[in-house]
């Protein structure tokens, strides 16, 4: 394992424990991060109130939990993220969904601007774009592939707006917002079921 990874999963924290210092963050009208503002605080409230409803209403349907349960290998999934990011509020819970019906999948999370040389090294198109999602794994150490930071839709979305518009507008990111409302965490699921699929033969 590389030892900034492996450095970066002794500093991690559980699911749980990042949903703690979220609702404590939105609570003190703070945020994660080097950079405290106002509008990254009311971020980070937003964010808690949107994963406390996505954490109870995600669904994952009869056939994924079957191919979730046909998994074996052990893998950890090292989340990049921050309390203020408004597509991680969207992407992790349905990631802790997945995780929660495996025994094999172990969910960590860090937090960008403490771990700067692991985010480096996992860099979208040169950006420090979150949420990331580093899967490792558990025998090896070797990372196995990457997810993030939006769902493939999503993704697909921006990019086809970025091309016309050069950069995203406030107008947009509403936009994207009703997007993952509308979606509830399904293209997430689909895109990571995709990935262990190709891990293993788990799809057939």
């Amino acid at each position: 394992m590389h030892p900034i990874i492996k450095k970066s999963i002794n500093r991690s924290i559980t699911y749980q424990d990042y949903r703690t210092l979220v609702k404590q963050l939105a609570d003190e009208h703070s945020n994660t991060g080097i950079e405290k503002t106002v509008d990254l605080a009311n971020y980070t409230k937003l964010n808690d109130r949107r994963m406390k409803r996505w954490d109870k209403t995600i669904k994952v349907s009869e056939e994924v939990q079957q191919k979730i349960l046909g998994f074996n290998q052990k893998l950890t999934w090292l989340i990049i993220t921050e309390s203020w990011c408004g597509d991680a509020a969207h992407v992790i819970p349905a990631l802790n969904k997945i995780a929660e019906l495996s025994p094999n999948i172990d969910v960590k999370l860090v937090l960008r601007d403490e771990n700067p040389e692991l985010m480096d090294m996992f860099l979208t198109n040169g950006a420090r774009a979150i949420a990331k999602v580093i899967m490792i794994d558990n025998k090896t150490g070797e990372v196995l592939n990457t997810y993030g930071p939006r769902p493939s839709e999503a993704t697909s979305y921006v990019n086809r707006f970025i091309a016309k518009n050069v950069s995203l507008t406030p107008e947009f990111k509403e936009d994207l917002q009703h997007w993952y409302n509308k979606d509830k965490g399904q293209n997430v699921i689909n895109d990571v079921i995709e990935i262990l699929c190709q891990l293993e033969p788990i799809c057939q």
